[in-house]
């Protein structure tokens, strides 16, 4: 890269794929950085040109093993160390955004605890997409430029989607702000699931409010992790008599058995972005880039320039 040029984009190793892509869209090379690793699983960072005095943005999702978090950390420490100008970490997947309150009695606020550790380690700033609660932007006392997926969403939903007919739907209570964005910017009607839980990740009871019947159903989520929810709801709604339902959402958590569940639903379509690399197979998954709008996101920050035309709606 140019000497003349004030920032330089580096990449955590699982998040290489999207980190390349966003340098293609801002016609930069990827900084060269190097993560040794020990026999005993211990990994060491460096930076392997210079970084005085730049704006230093560091592309790293903190989604599960902790090994990406932990590398994010050592990358943070050893740009303050090089003598970087800022720090900016870009985190489009949030990990332990779910633990943002205490829900229950001696239980830790795992989304603080991270801010925390971010910040100690030394970022001035997060640039983050879809947290899972808004109010996590609070826990930092650096600036949150928090992005929205619905951008690449929308554009999707209006070129590919059946719209004179089609119904937005949130499959939990939790998301109802989320779904109401869309069916208001859409101008289309809304229904919502209500589900209670026996326990983390299992469904045990699940009823809709609202009409489904003959409509095509879009179902609005941040997270899918073990898809339980989303395909229960898309199968009730099914079973209710909905033309046929499809789910877009943000993140790809994916655990197993979430492919196999989407395989084996009434789901017609999955729709995620790439903030977390999808591993798995399953014919009715979509994966949708976020690339351009971090790149667009980061030329701003470096221009100091708003960022808030990039909200079609949050």
């Amino acid at each position: 890269m140019s000497a003349q040029t004030p920032f330089l984009v580096f990449s955590g190793t699982k998040s290489r794929y999207l980190a390349e892509k966003i340098c293609n869209s801002l016609d930069c090379p990827l900084g060269q950085m190097n993560v040794e690793h020990y026999a005993d699983g211990e990994f060491s960072v460096s930076y392997e040109e210079s970084i005085r005095g730049r704006d230093v943005f560091l592309v790293q999702s903190t989604f599960p093993n902790s090994d990406n978090l932990m590398e994010l950390l050592l990358m943070i420490d050893a740009a303050k160390r090089a003598s970087a100008h800022s720090i900016i970490a870009v985190i489009p997947y949030y990990g332990w955004a779910r633990q943002d309150r205490k829900d229950k009695p001696r239980v830790s606020i795992g989304a603080k605890l991270i801010a925390d550790m971010l910040s100690t380690a030394g970022i001035d700033r997060l640039i983050t997409m879809d947290l899972h609660a808004d109010q996590i932007q609070g826990f930092f006392n650096v600036p949150v430029d928090h992005l929205y997926a619905s951008s690449v969403f929308l554009e999707y939903i209006k070129n590919s989607l059946p719209l004179h007919n089609l119904v937005i739907a949130t499959p939990d209570v939790g998301g109802t702000k989320r779904a109401s964005s869309y069916s208001k910017y859409l101008g289309l009607p809304m229904v919502i699931c209500h589900k209670s839980r026996l326990r983390a990740n299992e469904v045990a009871e699940m009823r809709i409010i609202g009409e489904v019947e003959g409509r095509d159903v879009l179902l609005i989520d941040d997270i899918v992790d073990t898809a339980g929810t989303i395909t229960k709801a898309a199968d009730l709604m099914m079973a209710k008599g909905a033309n046929s339902v499809r789910a877009i959402a943000s993140h790809a958590v994916m655990s197993d058995p979430a492919s196999t569940r989407v395989c084996d639903s009434t789901l017609t379509e999955m729709i995620f972005t790439n903030s977390i690399p999808y591993l798995g197979t399953c014919e009715k998954v979509r994966i949708l880039s976020i690339a351009d709008m971090f790149a667009e996101a980061i030329r701003r920050v470096c221009n100091d320039e708003s960022i808030s035309s990039l909200y079609l709606i949050k």
